[in-house]
C-alpha cells in the first residue's frame, strides 16, 4: 500500500508541472497541435513496447503467454468515450485555458473541482452513499467553487472579459475529467491498465488528427515537428504523464477508492504555482482564487471524512 502512494506522490508532481511545460509549448504551437504531439509520441511509444514484446516472444518461442484480453461492446462505448473526455476534448479544452490564463488556474480548477464531481458521480456509479457529512461538503465545495471560478469578480464570467474562454475552458476540464475517470474504472476492473490506455491514446492520436485538419494547423504542426523544446515537451507529457503518470492513477483506482485517488489532486495546483513561478511563467490567479480553492480543498476533505 505504501508504495502506492509513493506511487501516487511521484504522479501529482510530474502532473503538476506538466501545466508549466504546457505553457511553455503553447508558446510556440496552438493548444490542439501541443496534444496531437503528446499522443503521437504517447502512441509511437505503446507501438515500439508491443513491436518488443512480439519480436521477444517470436525469439523465446513463448506462444502460450500470449495474454488474450477481450472487450464486450459496453467496453468499447466507454473506452470510445473516454479517449473524447479525458483525450481530444479533455486536452483541447485544458491546454487552451492555459494558453490564455496561465498555468496555475487551470491546475485548481481541474485538481480541486475534479475530485469533487469524481465523488459525485460514484455516489451514483458505485453506491457510496450519501450523508449529512457529504451534503454539507458539497455545499461548501460550491461556495469555494463559487470564488474559484470567479475570482470574486462575476465579470470574469462575461463574455466581454478578456479572459472568458480561458475560464469557460478550465471550467470544462474538472466534468470531463471525472467522466473521464469513471468509465475508466469500470473498464479497468476487468482488463490490463496499459491495454486500455494503449487503445485509448491510439483513438484519441486519431480524433487529435481530424481536429488538427479540421482546424487548419497542419501546416503549422508539420513545420514546427523537430523543434528540440516541442519535441522534449511531447516526450515529457506523453510518456511521462500519460503512459506513467496515466498508468498509476488507473492502478491506484483499482486498489484504492475513487474519492481517496482523487484526494491526491489536493496538492497538485501548488506543485504547478511552485514551479510556474521558478520559471518566471505569466499569471491571471488573484487571491480570491486560492481563497476559494482553499475552501474547496477544506469541503473535500469534509466530503472524504470517516
Amino acid at each position: 500500500m505504501l508504495f502506492i502512494y509513493l506511487q501516487l506522490i511521484f504522479m501529482i508532481i510530474i502532473w503538476g508541472f506538466s501545466f508549466v511545460v504546457v505553457d511553455i509549448a503553447v508558446e510556440i504551437i496552438p493548444p490542439l497541435s501541443v496534444a496531437f504531439y503528446r499522443f503521437i509520441i504517447a502512441s509511437l511509444t505503446f507501438l515500439i513496447i508491443d513491436i518488443y514484446i512480439r519480436l521477444s516472444r517470436k525469439k523465446n518461442h513463448n506462444k502460450n503467454d500470449v495474454i488474450k484480453e477481450s472487450y464486450s461492446k459496453k467496453d468499447w462505448v466507454r473506452i470510445t468515450i473516454a479517449s473524447f473526455t479525458g483525450v481530444s476534448f479533455f486536452f483541447f479544452a485544458q491546454y487552451s485555458a492555459i494558453e490564455i490564463i496561465g498555468p496555475s488556474l487551470p491546475a485548481l480548477f481541474v485538481c480541486l473541482l475534479a475530485p469533487v464531481v469524481i465523488t459525485f458521480l460514484a455516489l451514483i456509479f458505485f453506491n457510496e452513499k450519501l450523508n449529512f457529512t457529504k451534503i454539507l461538503g458539497f455545499t461548501v465545495a460550491s461556495i469555494g467553487g463559487f470564488l474559484l471560478i470567479t475570482g470574486g469578480n462575476l465579470n470574469n464570467l462575461t463574455p466581454e472579459d478578456p479572459n472568458f474562454l480561458g475560464y469557460m475552458f478550465a471550467l470544462v476540464t474538472p466534468f470531463l475529467w471525472a467522466t473521464y475517470s469513471t468509465l475508466t474504472k469500470r473498464v479497468a476492473n476487468k482488463s490490463s491498465n496499459l491495454l486500455m490506455l494503449k487503445y485509448i491514446a491510439y483513438l484519441g492520436t486519431i480524433e487529435l488528427f481530424f481536429l488538427v485538419l479540421i482546424n487548419n494547423e497542419f501546416l503549422i504542426f508539420i513545420s514546427n515537428f523537430l523543434n528540440i523544446i516541442l519535441f522534449l515537451c511531447a516526450v515529457y507529457v506523453g510518456i511521462l504523464c500519460y503512459i506513467l503518470g496515466y498508468y498509476i492513477w488507473q492502478n491506484s483506482q483499482l486498489n484504492l477508492k475513487s474519492s481517496k485517488v482523487a484526494s491526491f489532486l489536493y496538492v497538485e495546483p501548488f506543485f504547478t504555482l511552485l514551479f510556474s513561478i521558478l520559471l518566471q511563467r505569466s499569471e491571471t490567479l488573484v487571491i480570491w482564487n486560492i481563497v476559494g480553492g482553499i475552501i474547496v480543498l477544506g469541503a473535500v476533505l469534509i466530503i472524504n471524512y470517516k
